[in-house]
């Protein structure tokens, strides 16, 4: 889970957003825009831009192209910010605006806020992920103090998809990570591909980082731990990432988070995990059951750093944030069912079942479920139970199609979706997918979906 990832909410005011479409020889304003990311999908090239203002970036303001690859077309969505006149010339230096953060200081970037002016942006760590401090660069006052951090409360282990599936027992307790607290039947021996050869977990799509000394390393590359041992949520979270990678590439996506993705299972107790945009890392905490024992929890949390990588900036709003999350729960229903097994005791529905058991009483233990009934009525404003309206419809969609069609669906369509997108938009953008990728009919199932939830 994370909460919320906000992006200067003066921002958004007056935001008028408007997609034109027009052929892809038609020349589009770059005055003004820099280059930010190009983003290859299967329907289309996605070309994204910030907006500057004398060189300085605009907060909040974006602008994509879309370029359908099949007819050519080019839809642009148009997320620029009018700001008036802004002095651009600072009254205050860098490093008092440094002396504002929190944390420690990693440096202190000159932007324009919309409706403020010319702001320093200061990215501080203060232990526990990123932190954003804005401050005015004529006053020298703090406007605005945020997390940075995608978090996700809990732990968990991963087995495959954890031992309380794999075993069909709801009883099974932590018992502060004693080996006798799990049967030896609930571990699998898996491949560990794409290794570098270094002997650490280091790999093309995944990378374990901490303090050298505690760090799982095999000059022959057998990683064969037990869950006393620390360094088994390592081998679990390399796993997890790199197996997810592989199955976004099978389904013929080649530039969804296609890197090495930066993981740590080291140094955090608290019970919480989050994904950090400003560092692309993933963080998993060790209070309860350890958060990367349970595949699930990895698969969530890597949920939000594909979501970034298709969209730079993704979750700017409430039900963006909301979309992150259910996404997030759905992704790792997505990826574990392959190998869960969807019975009463332990539904498919049901997410990070293992580390649910650490804060969970009842059972079948869940964090969350992607089968409730909530629809936008049922709407809290909370991130993560509003997240549970968007996963039923996700949920639905897997149900129809099954595994692969629906991932395609999902992945592609979020290419197009708005850093500020809501709810609806959304929703709207994924049947204007299915229909382009398999007709009216699925579409309509689609739509559906969304609509059983009165998201559209």
């Amino acid at each position: 889970m994370r909460s919320r990832r906000l992006v200067a909410a003066a921002c958004t005011a007056g935001v008028a957003l408007s997609l034109i479409t027009f052929s892809a020889q038609a020349a589009a304003p770059k005055e003004g825009l820099r280059l930010l990311a190009v983003r290859d999908s299967l329907l289309a090239t996605h070309t994204w831009y910030e907006q500057t203002y004398d060189g300085k970036p605009v907060l909040g303001a974006y602008y994509v192209e879309h370029v359908d690859k099949a007819t050519g077309v080019k839809t642009v969505d148009d997320g620029r910010i009018a700001v008036g006149t802004v002095d651009v010339t600072p009254a205050v230096t860098a490093e008092d605006a440094k002396s504002k953060s929190a944390g420690v200081p990693e440096g202190a970037n000159l932007k324009v806020l919309p409706g403020t002016g010319l702001v320093y942006e200061v990215i501080s760590d203060n232990g526990k992920g990123s932190e954003r401090t804005l401050v005015h660069a004529e006053t020298g006052a703090v406007v605005q103090h945020e997390s940075l951090v995608k978090h996700a409360e809990g732990t968990g282990k991963v087995f495959s998809p954890n031992p309380v599936v794999s075993q069909q027992n709801e009883s099974l307790k932590d018992n502060n990570d004693a080996d006798s607290a799990v049967p030896a039947a609930a571990y699998k021996t898996v491949t560990l591909s794409d290794l570098n050869g270094s002997g650490y977990l280091v790999g093309k799509y995944a990378q374990i980082l901490g303090t050298k000394r505690k760090l799982a390393y095999s000059a022959t590359n057998n990683f064969s731990y037990t869950r006393s041992d620390t360094r088994f949520e390592q081998v679990n979270a390399y796993w997890a990432v790199t197996e997810a990678q592989k199955y976004i590439q099978s389904l013929g996506f080649l530039n969804i988070n296609n890197e090495a993705q930066d993981i740590t299972t080291i140094g955090l107790t608290a019970d919480n995990s989050f994904y950090d945009p400003s560092k692309d890392k993933i963080t998993f905490g060790t209070g309860g059951v350890d958060d990367a024992e349970d595949v699930e929890v990895v698969w969530h949390e890597l949920g939000h750093a594909i979501q970034d990588a298709q969209v730079p900036g993704f979750g700017s709003t409430a039900e963006g944030g909301a979309i992150g999350e259910g996404f997030g729960d759905w992704w790792a229903l997505i990826m574990s069912s392959r190998d869960s097994q969807d019975t009463t005791t332990t539904p498919l529905a049901c997410i990070m079942d293992w580390d649910s058991t650490s804060y969970t009483s009842t059972t079948p233990h869940c964090i969350r479920r992607t089968d409730t009934n909530k629809t936008t009525d049922d709407k809290t404003g909370e991130v993560h139970d509003d997240g549970e309206i968007w996963s039923r419809a996700l949920f639905d969609i897997y149900k129809a199609f099954g595994r692969e069609k629906s991932a395609k669906i999902v992945l592609e369509a979020q290419f197009s979706y708005s850093p500020s997108t809501n709810f609806a938009a959304a929703a709207n953008a994924t049947v204007a997918t299915a229909r382009k990728l398999y007709g009216d009919a699925d579409a309509a199932t689609v739509a559906a979906a969304f609509q059983a939830r009165k998201i559209i």
